[in-house]
């Protein structure tokens, strides 16, 4: 690990400031002081430096009954406008924020699953943005970057979608042909960073240091945060814990190999499963993904004996896989997030909780928690627009090394 400079440090106490606003609201200089552990002589250089930028505003002047008044900082909505997208196989989800990362307006595109083309699926990305822009009516110009989520491994420092099982994608140039057809600084980065970073700065990792945020829909996979720094690994590929072994010799995934906790745990892995419980239910009949899980949930609401067998051996699974996660990491907080997640956590989560003791060593147990993700919204969504406000942030020289890929890469701007 290469030793970190007086620059680096000042970077990462910047980003200490812009947290504390994030969850304070518009604070002090003192309390900031107070809740960062900085020195109050950092805190005020810091803010000077975030004032002359635009970045924060005076919220109010407040007198004190003795002594000078007051400023309470806040950060200025007014900055920029940021896009964040979220792109599955079967969606595109397209949310506008401001900088305070408040959603302003929102569109989502519905994709073919079956459907992979490099055109089909731009095109898709492209009209989501352009309707969540209309909503939330704002224009192109006040737009300072995109960032986009894609499904699969992604390179960010190069810009490049380098393999979408799902879509048979290779090697694709993703930023390069977004911000052809955008006209805008675009990042990509992969749905499992992006979940991980939402988390870190409006969910559970406002309180803990460590964790994993696991994703349930097509694909499967966890973000990982260690020491409040996201754990990306040597090509941007950690956290593909759905591609971990669950059953030797198991079901074949979609990767290739067999036994893949994604075989069991990704929608066709349901899929499969009540299949082999009722291969004639009329859930399996549903053309698409969306469909079958939601027939799933109602399903349950009802009291479908079959879909209670899925739903039990669902859980089975999900405690065995991510006792492993936490065997490995010894993390204490593991959150739930996804569309199968949002449709089915009722039913599974209490059953995970029950059971994931027969799966952790005794020393990892204590003060495990399981739970389903607060982050509001579309957290993919609002994971990649906190990415694209750390790469506008870093044009401005106040990038953030805790999160941003190992190149310190800038966004670049289109030609």
């Amino acid at each position: 690990m290469p030793r970190q400079t007086s620059r680096d440090l000042r970077n990462e106490s910047r980003f200490e400031v812009l947290h504390a606003l994030f969850t304070l609201g518009p604070s002090t200089r003192q309390e900031i002081a107070k809740h960062t552990g900085l020195s109050p002589a950092t805190v005020a250089t810091l803010v000077t430096q975030f004032l002359s930028e635009g970045v924060l505003r005076i919220a109010t002047i407040e007198q004190n009954t003795v002594g000078r008044p007051y400023e309470r900082l806040t950060i200025d909505p007014g900055r920029g406008r940021i896009l964040g997208i979220d792109v599955a196989e079967t969606y595109v989800d397209a949310t506008v924020y401001d900088v305070l990362l408040q959603p302003l307006g929102q569109s989502q595109v519905m994709l073919d699953e079956h459907q992979n083309g490099q055109t089909y699926v731009v095109d898709g990305i492209v009209r989501a943005i352009d309707a969540a822009i209309a909503d939330g009516g704002t224009t192109r110009a006040q737009i300072t970057g995109v960032g986009v989520s894609m499904p699969g491994q992604v390179r960010p420092d190069a810009g490049v979608s380098v393999f979408a099982p799902n879509w048979d994608w290779h090697d694709v140039t993703i930023e390069a042909l977004l911000a052809e057809r955008l006209g805008l600084p675009v990042y990509v980065d992969n749905p499992l960073k992006a979940i991980a970073l939402s988390e870190l700065w409006f969910g559970v990792g406002r309180t803990t240091k460590s964790m994993a945020v696991v994703n349930l829909g097509t694909g499967v996979g966890a973000g990982i945060v260690i020491d409040r720094a996201l754990l990306r690994g040597e090509t941007n590929n950690a956290g593909e814990w759905g591609h971990t072994l669950l059953q030797l010799d198991g079901r074949l995934c979609r990767c290739g190999r067999r036994g893949c906790v994604e075989a069991y745990l990704g929608v066709c892995g349901l899929q499969t499963t009540l299949a082999e419980i009722d291969p004639d239910h009329p859930a399996l009949r549903e053309a698409q993904q969306p469909g079958f899980v939601a027939a799933v949930a109602d399903g349950l609401t009802r009291g479908d004996s079959a879909l209670a067998e899925l739903a039990r051996r669902t859980s089975h699974y999900l405690a065995a896989a991510l006792g492993d996660l936490v065997n490995l990491l010894n993390i204490s907080h593991i959150t739930l997030t996804g569309w199968t997640t949002a449709a089915l956590s009722e039913w599974l989560i209490p059953a995970v909780r029950s059971e994931l003791p027969d799966h952790v060593l005794p020393g990892s147990l204590p003060d495990l928690t399981v739970e389903a993700s607060k982050v509001p919204g579309n957290p993919v969504a609002l994971g990649m627009a906190a990415f694209s406000l750390e790469q506008f942030l870093g044009t401005l020289g106040l990038a953030s090394k805790a999160s941003l890929p190992a190149t310190g890469r800038r966004l670049r701007s289109p030609v």
